[in-house]
């Protein structure tokens, strides 16, 4: 590793560890941080500032930092500082959307010829990002199994600058050893990128178990209610913050004010939330391991659950994603998500209402035919805050 990287490493080193440390727990930084009182009026929920453009006191005379909103807006650095301590992270940005979120990274992380380790089971979202957008780019990219982090050493290359993983992943809910992918990367001298969207900063903190990089698709756990798109990159390296919000700003795909007071007001009630997403999903999962029906379940909070280790070890509690098989082939599993009525046929996930999904001909079709595709018989839920004796009804009527 270059001298270059080991400073870099040892000055990260020292901000994660004076972020690791916050003064209240989650649930008051997750109503408080970044949400001071209404200077002007005492306004308790900080005000949607929809506004494009601020008056300048004098020329190059910024009032607070302010002159555009695409560069800033006070409802949306609200958002970030809330995003950052709810990560224990030094910088967070939010962006219109996770992929745009994503985008950003790639194009401020790498350059043509670059070279990046992708997971074996992947949003297709971010699959299609790599494969049909930023490969165009020059960037290269290579598929491993990121629950094994020897595979992952295997991939790696002289040019790879990042390592790039979700856990759990979507939609088979693989869990990756954060801690000991970050070693990997380390030694490497690139960055571990974790996409923690299904596990929410309450279940799991990447940045504590030395990630470089978080990235979040707000409009899941941290909306909390399917009524918002944005995305977000929070990382406790001030200097990567700063050429993060630098690409930001210049290519603008940026989170509006509505939208970031949105995802404030669901990130208030995230804890609250994931406890109860939590424990229906562990109810559902009692379900379908006992039902004939079904041939393969996929949830970390299952004892035989190849990752639930290391799941335990790294975070709060297992989740409110679950995927199985169904006996009987694809057409069968894409009854059983048009029987089902409670659970909402639909994409996306997070939200208070549960959802169900067929990832091959629904989230992860742009997967088909890659080394990322997924299995034809399997489907997704997302199991929400609803009374779980219902949902175990629902399901078991959709399964017959």
């Amino acid at each position: 590793m270059s001298d270059q990287h080991a400073a870099r490493d040892e000055a990260r080193d020292a901000e994660q560890n004076a972020a690791r440390t916050p003064a209240q727990h989650f649930e008051t930084l997750a109503i408080h941080a970044g949400q001071e009182p209404d200077a002007a009026t005492g306004a308790v929920v900080p005000p949607i500032h929809q506004v494009s453009t601020f008056k300048q006191d004098g020329v190059g005379g910024l009032r607070g930092g302010y002159e555009y909103s695409r560069s800033a807006n006070p409802t949306r650095t609200a958002l970030e500082e809330n995003l950052a301590a709810l990560e224990g992270g030094r910088r967070g940005l939010a962006f219109a959307s996770g992929l745009a979120a994503e985008d950003c990274l790639l194009r401020t992380l790498l350059t043509p010829g670059d070279h990046v380790v992708i997971p074996n089971d992947a949003y297709g979202g971010t699959f299609r990002l790599f494969a049909k957008v930023a490969e165009r780019w020059g960037v290269e990219w290579d598929v491993a199994d990121s629950s094994d982090p020897a595979a992952v050493r295997a991939a790696l290359r002289p040019r790879t600058k990042a390592v790039w993983v979700e856990t759990p992943s979507n939609p088979l809910l693989g869990i990756a050893d954060i801690a000991a992918l970050a070693d990997v990367a380390r030694t490497a001298g690139a960055r571990l990128v974790v996409d923690n969207t299904f596990a929410s900063p309450y279940l799991q903190q990447p940045l504590a178990l030395g990630a470089d990089v978080v990235v979040h698709s707000t409009t899941k756990y941290m909306g909390g209610h399917s009524d918002v798109v944005g995305g977000a990159l929070i990382t406790a390296d001030t200097a990567l913050g700063e050429e993060l919000a630098f690409h930001q700003n210049a290519m603008g795909a940026i989170a509006g004010p509505f939208d970031s007071w949105l995802v404030m007001r669901g990130a208030k009630t995230l804890a609250v939330r994931m406890d109860r997403h939590c424990a229906n999903a562990a109810r559902i999962t009692e379900l379908l391991v006992s039902h004939p029906k079904v041939v393969q379940v996929y949830y970390p909070g299952l004892e035989t659950h190849p990752g639930h280790e290391v799941a335990a070890k790294q975070m709060r509690d297992f989740g409110g994603m679950v995927s199985f098989r169904v006996a009987g082939g694809e057409e069968a599993a894409v009854e059983v998500c048009n029987r089902a009525e409670l659970f909402t046929l639909g994409e996306s996930l997070g939200g208070v209402e549960s959802l169900i999904e067929h990832p091959g001909r629904m989230t992860h079709a742009s997967a088909a035919g890659s080394a990322l595709e997924v299995p034809s018989d399997l489907v997704r839920l997302s199991v929400g805050i609803e009374a779980a004796d219902d949902l175990v009804a629902d399901l078991a009527q959709a399964l017959g």
